[in-house]
């Protein structure tokens, strides 16, 4: 161990997680010596997570909450901890979270018991990312009772609790979710101004995917990047697509998920599939950002979203919702917000955005002078000053 820093588990309940937003993190803390390993389901297969950690750990969760899986992957989890003696423990996702913290915390609380005679061992820092309560404004009372009390249950083991919205930060102080610890907001996790930059998306490029998609050159593009999950509602984006009547609009989807075929035959019921393009995974996205007039995220429910980051540092227009983090993140003109499930508003701020290009240009601006505090490399050095902080370093 001669040389090492410190050793830092990142945890979370599936590897796309680490692959998608954490990998930045686990190259940043090797590179400053630490020993960094990954903890999740499918990350030991999962071609991208490799060569950016010491070691993976396949953890058996459940993506399911109530699933008795997650006790084994409790006793996993907590095994992993004890026997890699680590000095800090991050974990991100609400499932990976909760079951990690209770299960490393009441794992440490019975060894006290058993060595009250000998002396205690001392558990490892236990850092949680929120990336958005459960427990959220718009949810109905029964859920912001319970999870609420699920929040409260592990936050007597929570020695930091980073949020990631001033909205989420709010809450956690005033229900005490870090009851042993302390509150961190930090400006979401992260974006690469360099990737997602205009300078770097060539002419050729955006021409090219338009040429892809089967687009005129008079046609305007909207593009959602999410998950085909029900809480981004893509249907209010067909169905606005259709109220616009507008032959020379098209609704690009990027994203995979269980919605697919319902968002198919909505599109073929409104007889716009001609016009709505479902991309997949896309290894792309600033040049789908590039090629269109703007971006559309209708979700119901978010934490900072970084697909809105993305359209922002990449200068495309955003029409969002106002809901937690897209809101925060479209103040002062920097964005379009209509309410969730209010299609024909969204058709006309679709319209809006073709009608008003100088008007367009300008928000997209104000939104790019904005993107800059959300740089990956400052959040990066947010997480290092914390990690000093715990462990008692100037």
């Amino acid at each position: 161990m001669s040389g090492v820093k410190g050793k830092l588990l990142i945890v979370a309940t599936v590897s796309g997680t680490l692959s998608g937003f954490l990998l930045p993190y686990a190259d940043h803390f090797r590179s400053q010596g630490w020993i960094v390993d990954g903890a999740a389901q499918g990350v030991t297969a999962d071609p991208e997570c490799h060569g950016h950690f010491d070691h993976l750990w396949e953890i058996k969760w459940s993506r399911n909450p109530w699933s008795w899986g997650n006790l084994k992957a409790g006793a996993q989890i907590s095994d992993v901890v004890r026997r890699n003696c680590y000095d800090i423990v991050h974990v991100h996702t609400p499932v990976a979270s909760f079951v990690t913290r209770l299960a490393v915390g009441v794992k440490h609380d019975l060894e006290k018991l058993r060595r009250v005679k000998t002396g205690d061992k001392t558990r490892p820092f236990l850092v949680y990312t929120a990336h958005g309560f459960h427990c959220h404004p718009r949810a109905s009372l029964a859920e912001k009772i319970l999870y609420c009390a699920l929040e409260k249950l592990p936050a007597r083991y929570t020695d930091a609790l980073v949020v990631i919205n001033r909205e989420d930060e709010r809450l956690a102080r005033a229900l005490r979710l870090a009851s042993s610890g302390h509150v961190y907001y930090m400006p979401g996790i992260g974006i690469d101004l360099d990737t997602y930059s205009r300078r770097n998306v060539s002419i050729s490029e955006v021409q090219a995917l338009r040429l892809e998609l089967g687009l005129a050159p008079t046609d305007h593009l909207f593009v959602i990047v999410a998950a085909l999950m029900p809480g981004k509602r893509h249907q209010d984006a067909i169905r606005a697509l259709s109220i616009t009547g507008r032959r020379d609009f098209h609704l690009a989807l990027a994203g995979v998920g269980p919605e697919l075929e319902r968002l198919r035959t909505l599109a073929a019921q409104l007889s716009v599939a001609e016009r709505v393009h479902f991309l997949g995974r896309r290894s792309d996205v600033p040049q789908l950002l590039a090629a269109a007039a703007a971006f559309i995220l209708p979700s119901e429910r978010e934490g900072l979203p970084r697909s809105v980051l993305e359209a922002m540092a990449v200068g495309t227009p955003v029409i969002g919702t106002p809901i937690r983090g897209t809101r925060e993140l479209l103040e002062e003109g920097a964005g379009i917000l209509v309410e969730v499930g209010d299609a024909a508003a969204l058709a006309s701020a679709m319209q809006w955005v073709v009608d008003h290009p100088q008007e367009s240009t300008a928000l997209a601006e104000r939104a790019h002078k904005r993107v800059r505090r959300y740089a990956l490399e400052r959040i990066i050095s947010l997480h290092e000053s914390l990690y000093e902080q715990l462990l008692g370093r100037p």
